[in-house]
């Protein structure tokens, strides 16, 4: 019964670690979210945090084992493995679906959203002057960021280093939305797309004994590319887990009240009904990225007509505002069975 319990734990931790990722490459959606409504944010900061001198000396030091439980190492490594599987799986599967159905999966989102703003709300009591103040800054922020125009690609190793130090703050501060910052920074496609289709391919290529990516300029400018980007995550993951904790363990109230605040303000990047805008040239030709595809300037929301469509979209953020109730009830479940 014991193994059997320990067993679903790690699939649950490694199924939390697909949904991060995979609300980590949603423009709009934060993976940060998902940590916090499924009730392991605090102890995946914490765990974060432990990545820090002490745990580098015990690894150069070669006392692995002391190294592996001084990070929580089997929390975050079946989180990060979760995580990477998701990039190669779910949010393959995700791309399909914002391809082809885009609305339902922007009101999946949307009503995700919704129930993390009264999952994160409904136990948050300590509303005074300084955390209704954050929340206005929060949603201020939020809403502001979602009308900010995007700038071109830019695949210099230095910005793309820059990008992943922004972007990993989806997975640390809920409402930020990491993948939407990479759009407004212009490397979204570049860096959530080609790199990671780059790294798939060149692995696929090696299984097959094949080595000819070496004499493929463009790949290993990717590779290098994706390689940066890692680095830079890596970096922003461990700055920001030391400073989230200690603002978490000194301004507690201020910090919830402002994560809420963002996350009511990100609803405007994943309003489900919008119309996309493309960036254009002074003579009314679209202006194109690397892959020649058109460039998104930013989207016109709209109100819906009353239809067929409505009525599923509308179904969808039904089911998106179960799925957190759900999360929750299982969480408070687990806690139940281990308390």
């Amino acid at each position: 019964m014991e193994s059997t319990r320990r067993f679903q734990d790690r699939l649950f931790l490694v199924i939390k670690g697909l949904a991060m990722g995979a609300a980590n490459k949603v423009p709009g959606v934060s993976g940060g979210v998902v940590a916090f409504v499924a009730g392991f944010y605090e102890e995946f900061i914490y765990s974060l945090q432990r990545v820090n001198k002490t745990a580098f000396k015990l690894l150069f030091n070669g006392r692995f084992n002391s190294f592996y439980r001084y990070i929580n190492g089997k929390f975050l490594g079946l989180l990060f493995f979760g995580m990477i599987v998701s990039y190669f799986s779910v949010s393959k599967i995700l791309d399909y679906f914002l391809v082809h159905y885009e609305l339902y999966v922007w009101s999946l989102f949307f009503g995700m959203i919704i129930g993390s703003i009264y999952y994160i709300n409904k136990d948050f009591k300590d509303w005074n002057t300084k955390s209704i103040s954050s929340l206005c800054i929060g949603i201020s922020l939020g809403v502001a960021i979602s009308f900010l125009d995007p700038a071109t690609e830019n695949d210099n190793l230095i910005f793309v280093f820059f990008c992943g130090i922004i972007s990993v703050s989806g997975m640390t501060l809920p409402g930020f939305s990491g993948s939407f910052i990479l759009i407004l920074l212009g490397n979204y496609v570049l860096l959530l797309v080609d790199s990671v289709n780059a790294l798939y391919d060149t692995f696929a290529e090696l299984v097959t004994g094949d080595f000819s990516f070496v004499q493929n300029e463009n790949r290993i400018r990717l590779l290098k590319v994706l390689g940066m980007f890692t680095l830079g995550s890596v970096a922003g993951l461990v700055t920001f887990s030391h400073v989230l904790n200690y603002v978490l363990k000194h301004y507690k109230s201020i910090t919830t009240a402002s994560i809420i605040g963002f996350i009511i303000g990100s609803l405007g990047v994943v309003w489900p009904w919008k119309r996309t805008i493309f960036k254009m040239q002074s003579d009314g030709l679209f202006i194109l990225d690397s892959r020649g595809e058109k460039i998104i300037a930013n989207y016109e929301r709209f109100f819906p007509e009353l239809n067929t469509e409505t009525y599923l979209a509308l179904t969808f953020i039904v089911i998106g505002i179960l799925i957190v109730l759900a999360l929750e009830w299982y969480g408070q479940r687990t806690n139940k069975i281990n308390g």
